[in-house]
């Protein structure tokens, strides 16, 4: 059975990309893809289906027929992705949640913003109501952008990696971003590259000779997220980023270990309720197919899609970008 702190941890936690670079599937491939993985007994990982704005109208199209009928079951949890033409875009969300009520709403948006101010032009294009992430880049001194997203009440996005090593930042870099968006008490989500749940050299993509880099490992991140809302210092957060022995993450019931610093089962729960929302990936037979490998999920009965293939046979989905 999979202990309680495994589900705390990874409930809900895999946004499905499937749309986007280096997957790139089409609209309906992605459709029927996350339509599968909803009805799957991996369906309690798996969390929204995010899109751009500017195609939620050929979203709408071919996703009418998996929807649900309003009251019938659980609407489709979409999160758009806002382009340079925030206002329009915003339109575009307003217009897509009042037509395909109680079937799919856009509950979240992402934007981008390299300043303070960037951010608060975004922001001020959100309708109400929809959650916006803020990708912000890394590198830098980050107080006050997430001081303008804590005062929106906004959450922030990190980019983990990419389809070349150089896109790929390093775990210093994701350690400063978890610990300044603890102290700010800014939610964050993940995307790119976290494709496997603990670090380790991977290709990138699933080209013939693609390039090969150290990944980030998603059991990394989100229990670096839970540690530092223990009190973890900057440096052990690093060093959980840094790991890359999946017998060192020990968990059951009770909670998560790892070289003796513990987080127990409601903490995990607490940290992705509040802190640490869930990572993007063009991929979600991967993640389930490499957890189920390390014995972090009990080895139930899976679709075919669970062990690594997508429609018409195809990989599943790259490691790269999502």
């Amino acid at each position: 059975m999979t202990p309680a702190s495994v589900r705390a941890l990874l409930s809900g936690l895999v946004d499905y990309a499937g749309l986007f670079p280096p997957a790139a599937l089409g609209m309906d491939a992605v459709v029927a893809e996350y339509a599968r993985w909803r009805r799957s007994p991996e369906a309690w990982m798996l969390g929204r289906f995010v899109v751009p704005a500017a195609r939620l109208v050929e979203l709408a199209r071919s996703a009418d027929a998996h929807w649900p009928e309003p009251g019938a079951g659980e609407p489709w949890r979409l999160s758009a992705l806002v382009g340079a033409d925030a206002h329009g875009d915003a339109a575009r969300l307003a217009a897509f949640n009042t037509e395909h009520a109680g079937r799919a709403v856009v509950d979240t948006a992402e934007l981008k913003a390299g300043s303070p101010h960037e951010a608060e032009a975004a922001l001020d294009a959100v309708p109400a109501g929809v959650t916006p992430f803020v990708e912000v880049p890394l590198g830098e001194d980050l107080g006050g952008l997430l001081d303008a997203l804590k005062r929106r009440g906004a959450r922030a996005k990190v980019r983990t990696g990419g389809v070349v090593p150089e896109a790929i930042p390093d775990p210093a870099a994701v350690a400063r971003f978890i610990t300044a968006c603890a102290a700010a008490g800014v939610s964050f989500k993940a995307t790119a590259g976290l494709h496997h749940p603990v670090r380790a050299d991977q290709a990138l993509t699933y080209e013939p000779g693609s390039p090969r880099a150290v990944m980030h490992g998603f059991l990394n991140v989100f229990a670096a997220a839970a540690f530092a809302r223990g009190g973890a210092s900057l440096a052990e957060l690093e060093a959980v980023l840094r790991e890359e022995d999946s017998l060192a993450f020990r968990f059951d019931d009770p909670g998560l270990t790892w070289h003796g610093r513990s987080a127990s089962t409601d903490a995990l729960a607490a940290a992705r309720r509040d802190f640490a929302s869930s990572f993007g990936s063009c991929s979600f037979a991967e993640p389930v197919a490499d957890l189920r490998a390390l014995g972090f999920l009990a080895p139930e009965s899976q679709p075919a899609l669970a062990r690594g293939l997508a429609p018409e046979g195809q990989p599943a989905g790259p490691r790269g970008l999502s």
